[in-house]
């Protein structure tokens, strides 16, 4: 399984995790079984890029996204394309990995998503 972490850099495992999913610099995916890094940037159109982080790590095999929070489109963007989300991430990604291999992280839901990135109407994406 393909876990990925928005992150503040490209230090992989001992980067911060990123408060902002769709406006940090890089994701980092570990895969769960080898521990194997890569480190991908954000080519969303959040940074000037095309497309939306759900499409950017659905091509990169993603399974499952680890976060502190966002907002309900981008919830429902993650379940279009076959990606669990998981929310309350916070520290290192290496932390983020852990809290999420130990069931510390909760499911990303429309009840705990952030309010600050709702969706803002059609045509205009999330924020």
């Amino acid at each position: 399984m393909r876990i990925a972490v928005p992150s503040n850099g490209e230090r992989g495992m001992d980067e911060l995790v990123g408060e902002h999913f769709g406006r940090v610099p890089a994701y980092t995916i570990v895969e769960d079984q080898t521990k194997k890094v890569d480190i991908i940037p954000n080519k969303s159109h959040h940074t000037g890029g095309r497309g939306y982080p759900p499409e950017l790590l659905h091509e990169k095999g993603v399974d499952v996204m680890v976060c502190s929070s966002l907002g309900r489109r981008a919830i429902d963007l993650f379940q279009e394309k076959g990606i669990r989300v998981y929310v309350g991430a916070s520290g290192l990604v290496r932390d983020a990995i852990e809290q999420w291999e130990t069931g510390k992280l909760v499911e990303a839901t429309d009840k705990n998503a952030c309010e600050r990135h709702a969706f803002r109407g059609s045509g205009q994406g999330y924020k």
